[in-house]
């Protein structure tokens, strides 16, 4: 790299609120012995390190780790920007070799600012559309809920509500583009007033689940876009008097242990969790190691499972 170009490198990092420093380790290849002069650790930034969703994810990740000789530096940073930025400059100023940063706060502007200035890391799930020299790992969110839907359809549902995420996020948009496509593919023009936005959360599936209840012909069957929020629809039936499947069908997404323990079972997409943070080892791996890797942005395959919260809609 030429001086002219590291000076405008560390101009933009700083720009973004990142901070350069010198790598002290050689790729693998630059030792005699062919080892690797790496201090073995990797920072692993999520919003929460609690939650199942994340939990699945970080021990895929750590698993993978692990497996490499290396070890992870978990750094929950709360869904706060300013926090995580700061975080994730820790990362890069001190001794970690890299970084998976799941669903990260940074924007696409600041992430290609990281990229830029050398430091290596691997995101699952982006909030954002990214640049494709920026390596991600996701799951198929599309035609994950395009089989959720067309699950339903085939029941006989000719009324489906979803509870989304929130309308900017990456895969709320894509889950929502498979639910379009199945209606449109089964010859049904979608409803708006049937689409209402979720916070991914129990208590923001609720408050949807409520909402398309209260509809003057209201849905009979919910797709959640995630477990949670099925869980909070549940939850709103129960409360209104309403069987479930028989006088309403739900289906969540991520499979998470929630989906396996709420009654009653929940019919949901299977995330490969645990497998998205394997990959971002690999890819993270490749990086390091100084090895092209093709594609950099990876869709892993979701499955329905089938459970006992869905059945046909009851006759008119």
């Amino acid at each position: 790299m030429s001086s002219e170009t590291r000076l405008a490198v560390q101009q933009a990092a700083r720009t973004h609120g990142y901070k350069t420093r010198a790598r002290s380790w050689p790729h693998p290849g630059a030792a005699a012995d062919g080892s690797a002069h790496w201090t073995g650790i990797v920072g692993v930034t999520m919003p929460w390190s609690d939650a199942a969703y994340f939990a699945r994810i970080l021990a895929g990740t750590v698993e993978a780790l692990s497996e490499r000789s290396m070890r992870a530096l978990v750094c929950p940073t709360r869904s706060q920007h300013n926090y995580e930025v700061s975080l994730i400059e820790q990362l890069v100023h001190g001794q970690t070799d890299g970084a998976v940063l799941v669903m990260p706060e940074e924007s696409p502007e600041e992430l290609r600012a990281l990229k830029r200035q050398g430091f290596h890391f691997v995101v699952i799930d982006p909030p954002h559309d990214l640049d494709e020299d920026i390596p991600v790992v996701s799951a198929a969110n599309s035609s994950g809920a395009y089989h959720a839907t067309a699950h339903l359809l085939g029941l006989g549902h000719r009324r489906i509500g979803v509870i989304t995420g929130p309308s900017g996020g990456v895969a709320s948009q894509r889950r929502l583009l498979g639910y379009h496509t199945a209606l449109t593919a089964a010859g049904i023009m979608p409803i708006p007033a049937l689409q209402v936005e979720g916070n991914f959360m129990a208590a923001g599936g609720a408050d949807g689940a409520a909402r398309l209840l209260d509809l003057p012909e209201p849905p009979t069957a919910i797709f959640a876009f995630n477990d949670s929020m099925a869980v909070g629809a549940l939850q709103v039936a129960r409360a209104r008097g309403l069987r479930v499947p028989e006088d309403l069908s739900v289906v969540g997404f991520d499979d998470t242990i929630e989906a396996e323990v709420t009654y009653p079972p929940l019919t949901t997409v299977r995330q490969p969790l645990k497998e998205l943070g394997n990959m971002a080892v690999s890819l993270l791996f490749r990086l390091l190691a100084e090895q092209r890797s093709e594609p950099l942005h990876v869709e892993l395959a979701t499955r329905l499972v089938v459970r006992a919260s869905t059945s046909a809609p009851l006759e008119p």
